[in-house]
């Protein structure tokens, strides 16, 4: 059985190292997405300083739906280009912003959020979900968490690359 274990370190490359090797051994063999999705969540929500959301929400009918997370209850459906999540999907990037009050057209789904990082999963040329992680911490996320969050997303979609088709198709 997995357990996860705390990461004492404050040097960020070496934080995404290690976080990158539980998360392969927790998803290791399972191919299925919402339960990849769901343990990726607490995963990152149960080691990361300073978060008060971390999450999936995955594409269906052309738009955002509320995937498995840990944190507050959360808006539903997210319209591609709108707030950090859908924009995220319609830039086909990773979106940081630092104090999410000077994003034009954040969405609060928690009043306490003060800075978010949102990278696509794009499987097959499709960006077919994020994972949206948010903070009460102004300027909480920078480009070291950009790249190891982009490194969790690759070891996600690497293990779901593991399901059949119609599987992934559900989840998408």
């Amino acid at each position: 059985m997995f357990e996860a274990r705390d990461i004492k370190t404050g040097d960020k490359t070496e934080f995404y190292r290690e976080l990158a090797q539980q998360l392969e051994a927790l998803l290791h063999g399972e191919p299925d997405p919402i339960a990849n999705a769901a343990n990726t969540a607490a995963l990152l929500f149960q080691t990361m300083p300073e978060l008060n959301w971390a999450g999936f929400y995955l594409m269906r009918d052309g738009e955002l739906v509320l995937g498995p997370f840990q944190g507050r209850p959360a808006c539903v459906r997210i319209a591609v280009g709108v707030g950090v999540c859908g924009t995220a999907v319609a830039r086909r990037a990773s979106v940081l912003v630092e104090d999410v009050h000077a994003f034009p057209g954040h969405i609060a789904c928690d009043a306490a959020s003060r800075s978010e990082l949102v990278v696509p999963l794009i499987a097959a040329g499709e960006v077919i979900g994020v994972i949206d992680l948010d903070s009460p911490s102004v300027a909480r996320f920078d480009e070291a968490d950009q790249r190891g969050i982009e490194r969790v997303a690759a070891i996600y979609l690497a293990a779901c690359a593991q399901a059949p088709a119609p599987v992934l198709a559900r989840a998408s």
